[in-house]
């Protein structure tokens, strides 16, 4: 028997016992049904941890009051929010995509936040075109107040089998950290992150 054969044989024998995947109906927390207030205090904790910023307003003057303190023109702004057309273009799914790359802040609608990694579930219909919540320097995602989940298993459970198309959960800066250990915060994507929670 050549020595392949005799890993894999040893490898076939010592296969650890399959186990059955966890249910999906079982409670989802371990101490009871956390508040709403809780699941955002979770959720804002975790988002500041991996490097973005948390905002809860409650319109959109809020938000523009906000930005404008950060973005000054002529700074290239769009949003998928017509609310918003007075500091950023809001039509752009015509244009080719090619042409965002001077795109200084994106402002998107987020579907879905979840607390236990501050991912926001972005769907294609709210991105204006695919590459821009990558493409951006900057990204803003708004997202309301009730539409924040505990974790993963929950959000899953509300996406369901519907057949959004393309989306993304989009948690923090782009950050990488492969080169020589060091941090380095928008290596592939958005240099940062704001989240404004509406509620």
């Amino acid at each position: 028997m050549s020595s392949k054969n005799t890993i894999l044989a040893a490898l076939k024998a010592n296969q650890p016992d399959l186990l059955p995947l966890p249910s999906l109906n079982l409670p989802l927390a371990d101490n009871g049904t956390p508040t709403v207030e809780e699941i955002v205090e979770k959720f804002k904790t975790t988002a500041v941890t991996i490097g973005g910023r948390v905002f809860e307003v409650s319109d959109f003057d809020e938000i523009k009051k906000i930005l404008a303190a950060q973005f000054i023109p002529p700074a290239r702004i769009i949003s998928s929010f017509t609310e918003l057309s007075e500091i950023a273009e809001t039509d752009i799914s015509q244009e080719n995509p090619h042409l965002l790359a001077d795109v200084e802040l994106a402002i998107l609608q987020a579907e879905m936040g979840v607390a236990e990694n501050a991912a926001l579930w972005v769907p294609e219909g709210n991105m204006m075109q695919r590459a821009v919540p990558f493409i951006c320097q900057h990204l803003a995602l708004v997202v309301r107040k009730q539409n924040i989940v505990g974790n993963m298993h929950q959000a899953y459970a509300l996406l369901g089998n519907n057949n959004t198309g393309f989306g993304a959960f989009i948690a923090g800066p782009s950050k990488t950290a492969d080169i020589e250990q060091s941090l380095v915060l928008g290596a592939h994507g958005p240099r940062s992150l704001t989240v404004f929670i509406w509620a």
